[in-house]
């Protein structure tokens, strides 16, 4: 069964774009269909220390067959061969972040994920480029599209 998904990618380390079109290759070689990506968006670091450089930010949007925690794991692994430490702190540089907004409509509550993803409604720098690809995806915790949250940030 496909599963409708949303992924939020960022990073302010290196050739961004070009970290941001690499993972979306290997995400579609990892079993993601039908793939779209944002436009790019610089944004102003949030909650980051003094003099971390801006961020760029895109939404990605794709069909997906596995398990949420297949994906999480195919998302860490991208984010690795990109360069990002397996281990790191948060609100720190990175050569790629990549999370997941939404799964289908399940919620999704486990020591490693949450879905929605934690604060993806409240940030303007993941619902923006979203809206742009899929504003009539749901959080199906709030059962407000995306479009809708756009309106309120």
């Amino acid at each position: 069964m496909m599963i409708k998904i949303a992924l939020a990618l960022g990073g302010n380390l290196g050739d961004v774009a070009g970290t941001f079109k690499l993972a979306a290759q290997k995400l579609a070689a990892a079993g993601m269909k039908n793939i779209k990506i944002s436009s790019f968006h610089r944004t102003v670091p949030v909650s980051c220390a003094p003099g971390t450089p801006d961020f760029m930010n895109a939404a990605l949007i794709g069909e997906w067959t596995d398990t949420a925690d297949e994906l999480f794991a195919v998302c860490q692994k991208i984010e690795r061969e990109s360069g990002r430490a397996a281990a790191h702190g948060i609100n720190t540089p990175r050569t790629l972040d990549i999370d997941i907004i939404l799964f289908g409509d399940r919620i999704i509550k486990s020591d490693s994920l949450m879905i929605p993803h934690l604060r993806a409604a409240q940030r303007l720098f993941v619902i923006a480029p979203l809206a742009e690809i899929a504003p009539d995806m749901i959080f199906p915790d709030t059962g407000r599209k995306v479009s809708d949250i756009l309106k309120l940030l």
